[in-house]
């Protein structure tokens, strides 16, 4: 998996659900900026083309109409109790091997 350096086997076998999930929203953030400003970009020349009405015609009113990104509505992914109290352990793990 070349964004993140580590194998196929490993990335859809060892992570769990919620280290995929920070990859992604790792990869999103490192990529947002570009992305805002890509959208900010396109909805400009939109508009210079078809002009105010024609934009406001399709429902395009802001950039977001354009296309909807992840951080455009923020959502939290609950975590099972389960899985917290297992990374906890293994963090005590960690810490009383590093002690």
């Amino acid at each position: 998996m070349g964004e993140i350096g580590i194998s196929r086997h490993e990335f859809y076998h060892e992570l769990r659900w919620w280290e995929v999930h920070a990859i992604v929203r790792g990869y999103n953030n490192r990529h947002r900026n570009l992305w805002s400003a890509t959208r900010w970009q396109t909805y400009n020349i939109m508009t210079a083309q078809v002009g105010s009405k024609g934009m406001q015609q399709a429902h395009i009113n802001k950039p977001s109409d354009l296309i909807e990104f992840p951080w455009d509505k923020s959502e939290a992914l609950p975590i099972a109790v389960d899985e917290v109290r297992q990374m906890q352990a293994e963090m005590d793990a960690i810490n009383s091997q590093n002690g």
